[in-house]
């Protein structure tokens, strides 16, 4: 597990501010309370293999004593970069994309089954956007009871939205929730092959 170099940390940070925009931050200056240390240390990001994880130091500090090659995960993994080093987000980063989302989008519970379903979001499914989303952003879905489903990009500007076609797409599927038992049926197929 080794701190990532420049490159790897702008394609994170890009990504990531997205998402939360200005409040990206929160994120990196985030107070860590885990470990025996009196001091609160911080939040860090490390590459293990071609998985980004969100750990705090003291933790950090703490698996230096695993070889790599026995260390599995540590901390949030919160995306993984490609053959072609571009970075892409996993579901497993929602809760922190969530807590520092620039923009948002509410589900009604009618369409809250189809995204988790791995479907884009319609306009007739909206319930509430928050205003000044662009084509292009990146939005944290939740549900009403504001319960965060997932995330994706926004297709139309908030202005747009209310015009639209009750079938038109509205946000992009990006990931969901879902998405861990749609890759634990995966592996028990592989399994049984």
């Amino acid at each position: 597990m080794r701190p990532l170099d420049e490159q790897e940390t702008t394609a994170v940070f890009e990504k990531l501010f997205k998402f939360t925009g200005n409040n990206l931050k929160n994120i990196v200056e985030n107070p860590s309370h885990e470990g025996p240390d009196q001091n609160p240390g911080r939040y860090c990001f490390r590459l293990q293999k071609n998985k980004v994880y969100y750990v705090s130091e003291s933790l950090v500090k703490r698996a230096t004593n695993v070889a790599r090659p026995k260390l599995v995960s540590l901390g949030t993994c919160i995306g993984r970069f490609t053959h072609g080093n571009k970075f892409h987000l996993t579901v497993e980063c929602l809760n922190l994309l969530a807590a520092n989302a620039k923009h948002k989008v509410w589900l009604k519970p009618t369409s809250e089954m189809s995204f988790l379903y791995a479907n884009h979001v319609l306009k007739g499914g909206l319930g509430r956007i928050t205003d000044s989303i662009s084509p292009g952003d990146g939005v944290v879905i939740f549900s009403m009871s504001d319960l965060p489903l997932g995330f994706g990009i926004a297709a139309k500007s908030t202005q747009d939205c209310r015009k639209l076609d009750p079938n038109a797409i509205v946000v992009l599927h990006q990931a969901d929730i879902g998405e861990y038992l749609r890759m634990e049926n995966q592996s028990e197929q592989l399994i049984e092959e």
